[in-house]
């Protein structure tokens, strides 16, 4: 079964150290966390809260199965981002929370 889903936290405070995108490196700060799952993976951006770009969370998509665990790994993406250390999504690190 496919779908689609997405969620958004703003005001996610980085750790020391930030988090890590594609583009831009190392993001630091006042951010918002966008996951957006297309049935099979998903997809972490992050942006300065406020900001207009949004920017790939490295590691990111992130092979997820259900919109149940696509919404467990954004509230994880979250807490990477709020312990910094130039978070990113890595596998096997993350495992769904989802019951």
């Amino acid at each position: 079964m496919t779908g689609w889903a997405s969620w958004t936290t703003v005001n996610v405070f980085s750790g020391t150290g930030g988090v890590r995108t594609v583009e831009l490196g190392v993001l630091t700060g006042n951010l918002s966390v966008h996951t957006t799952w297309y049935g099979t993976e998903a997809d972490v951006a992050i942006q300065y809260s406020g900001g207009s770009d949004w920017y790939t969370m490295a590691g990111s998509p992130v092979p997820c199965h259900s919109e149940e665990e696509s919404r467990a790994l954004h509230q994880w993406a979250v807490e990477v981002v709020q312990a910094g250390g130039g978070a990113v999504l890595s596998l096997p690190a993350y495992r769904p929370r989802t019951g």
